[in-house]
């Protein structure tokens, strides 16, 4: 009886499996020459028959997007594809062999095997990683990475990672002559190393090497198609940081939100009951609650005083102050649990956005370089204005009354009463460790990057 259930049940899904795997080989290979063959219909239909350049400047820029993302889709398949086929093949012996012909599988011809293989080879070794995101500028050490990565926005942030992309960064590009070659970069990236805007001081004024550069790239015949790839690479990268810097907003505060209305502040409603709940967090509470009680009262008597209806009594007014003190109990008491529900939610919160920085690093290096671009291209009234803007407000003659207002705040956000002493000793050492550290950089790298901007500072402050 066991055998006739097992014969009927179990052994046609084992039977399934077992042709399943037989067939591994030929299916890995049919859909590797599936990709090739995608691949190379995008070239006969788009490039006339040649390698996918994204140099060409023959579609816009939302065409030759699209046909990267799917010549990487296309690439990758195809790369993984003919792994499964090796180690399937691998793995098959004659046994297996055999016990496919029994089960009614038949291999194609070696001959039709190694024509497959030929073409795909042909196909994909006119394209490496490098080739593809040239227009990024993915290094070869970046290779692996991307092809183990099925994230676009990582493979995309990675590419971008390495490169200055305005006219200016071009030109303060060196010759490394050291370095080793790369493969399909272009001109401007083969010859040229991007460094940063700290280290580029040297024997000559920058205006005089910038104009030299400047004329360099004007008579470079590839000059037109450079611009193109870096206006390129330069909105992508505006994109990737301003989403970015979306995300790193909305995301802690929709954590916030959805934790403490959905998670914490069910557990917290649900454990807690009228009679062993505090109506008070801490006295600075009680005592708001007091003098809110205290004017309710005042203001009763004056406007039984002024008014000409009856005076009222006691009981009367006893039975109103009663009321109110039923109100003040039921505010404070929805302060108090709103204040604990922030505890843990702002530590949900905090945890969200530091996942959010670990999981994100590329983004975060072409945050860095998008905040670099647009800092640095500021004229130097503007960077004078802002320096200042910033001093004055966090470290300046006023900052102490904005930090107290900051600092009473979270207090009472997080249901803490408002410690004076620890809020004077944060405002006595904060903001100077703060001007300190803004004074240090001035003098460390803006006095070095641009001296004009220093110097309209000093003139704007004095």
């Amino acid at each position: 009886m066991r055998n006739s259930i097992f014969s009927e049940k179990f052994y046609p899904f084992l039977l399934s499996a077992y042709r399943w795997y037989l067939r591994t080989p030929e299916r890995s290979l049919e859909e590797a020459y599936k990709a090739a063959l995608n691949i190379k219909a995008i070239e006969d239909e788009y490039f006339n028959g040649n390698k996918i350049d994204f140099n060409l400047a023959i579609y816009s820029n939302s065409v030759m997007d699209y046909f990267e993302s799917d010549l990487a889709q296309q690439l990758k398949t195809a790369r993984m594809r003919l792994t499964e086929f090796r180690f399937s093949r691998w793995f098959s012996n004659e046994s297996n062999q055999q016990a496919a012909r029994k089960a009614g599988i038949e291999y194609p011809s070696p001959s039709v095997t190694l024509e497959k293989l030929k073409f795909i080879d042909e196909i994909i070794s006119k394209y490496t990683i490098n080739e593809i995101f040239s227009s990024s500028g993915i290094s070869s050490s970046q290779i692996s990475t991307s092809d183990s990565t099925p994230s676009d926005d990582q493979s995309l942030t990675s590419a971008l990672r390495t490169n200055e992309i305005n006219k200016n960064n071009l030109v303060e590009r060196t010759y490394t002559p050291t370095s080793p070659p790369q493969l399909a970069k272009p001109k401007t990236e083969r010859h040229k190393k991007a460094r940063g805007k700290a280290d580029t001081t040297g024997i000559l004024p920058r205006s005089i090497l910038s104009t030299i550069g400047r004329l360099q790239i004007e008579l470079d015949p590839n000059a037109e198609q450079d611009v193109v790839n870096n206006f390129r690479q330069a909105q992508k990268r505006s994109i990737i940081s301003i989403r970015f810097i979306l995300l790193l907003i909305i995301v802690p505060l929709l954590t916030h939100q959805l934790t403490k209305a959905l998670v914490i502040g069910p557990i917290i409603d649900n454990f807690k009951s009228a009679e062993t709940e505090q109506i008070f967090l801490n006295s600075e509470m009680e005592e708001e609650a007091l003098l809110t009680l205290q004017r309710f009262e005042e203001r009763i008597k004056f406007e039984n005083f002024i008014s000409n209806a009856p005076p009222l009594s006691p009981e009367a007014i006893e039975t109103q102050m009663r009321e109110k003190a039923q109100e003040l109990a039921a505010e404070f008491r929805g302060e108090s649990s709103n204040a604990i529900k922030n505890v843990f939610a702002d530590i949900f919160s905090v945890a969200t956005f530091i996942w959010l920085l670990l999981v994100s690093k590329p983004s975060i290096m072409v945050l860095k370089e998008f905040f670099d671009n647009v800092v640095y291209g500021l004229s130097d009234s503007a960077k004078a204005f802002i320096i200042i803007l910033f001093t004055d407000v966090f470290v300046g003659f006023h900052s102490p009354h904005g930090w107290e207002v900051i600092l009473e705040g979270l207090s009472r956000h997080w249901g803490l009463p408002a410690n004076r002493e620890f809020i004077f000793l944060f405002i006595a050492t904060f903001p100077v460790i703060l001007d300190t550290i803004f004074k240090y950089w001035i003098f460390r790298y803006l006095n070095r990057i641009s001296p004009s901007a220093v110097a309209t500072y000093r003139n704007m402050n004095e």
